[in-house]
């Protein structure tokens, strides 16, 4: 089996390596600075571990808990964090540079649905053929959009060509 590298190892008993540690019970009580050697036999004494907690700190802080609980609880805390992270999408929108007005406006309609969500925006103007020689029906296009979303979402850079098609990313408002 093969060790997470990316994880901040855990020093546990006779792992930690400082000359003298700052010792907090099971209860939560300081029982004060001793030498590692001192807290392990104390931990052991009462059917712990000495696991530190804050190795930035000086002293250490180590606490006198069992090293399980310990990383199920680090776990469970890890896995609230993520279930509370926002994660924003980016969603695609495509328009075509002679798109008619009835369907400009129901895409239209959709992005800004889109960003009230919370999510990000990718307007698309598709050239085909000699449609490119055009551009300037695109950035009109999008120009349009700009301000029809302008009270929803905001344009995140200003637009530009690629290949046969024209890109702009719209935010939503904060």
């Amino acid at each position: 089996m093969r060790r997470d590298t990316r994880a901040p190892q855990v020093r546990v008993n006779e792992r930690i390596r400082s000359r003298e540690v700052r010792v907090i019970d099971e209860e939560g009580q300081q029982l004060g600075i001793m030498t590692p050697q001192q807290a392990i036999d104390l931990a052991r004494q009462r059917g712990y571990d000495l696991v530190e907690v804050a190795p930035q700190a000086v002293p250490p802080v180590c606490r006198i808990i069992d090293f399980g609980k310990y990383l199920y609880e680090q776990k469970k805390r890890a896995h609230e964090a993520k279930k509370k992270q926002a994660v924003i999408e980016v969603k695609e929108i495509k328009f075509r540079p002679m798109t008619d007005d009835h369907d400009y406006n129901f895409k239209m309609k959709h992005a800004r649905e889109i960003l009230e969500d919370g999510n990000k925006v990718k307007a698309t103007i598709r050239f085909r053929g000699r449609e490119i020689t055009h551009k300037e029906l695109g950035f009109q296009l999008l120009e349009r959009l700009e301000t029809d979303l302008a009270d929803k979402g905001v344009p995140e850079s200003r637009p530009r060509h690629e290949g046969m098609q024209i890109i702009v990313i719209f935010g939503p408002k904060r």
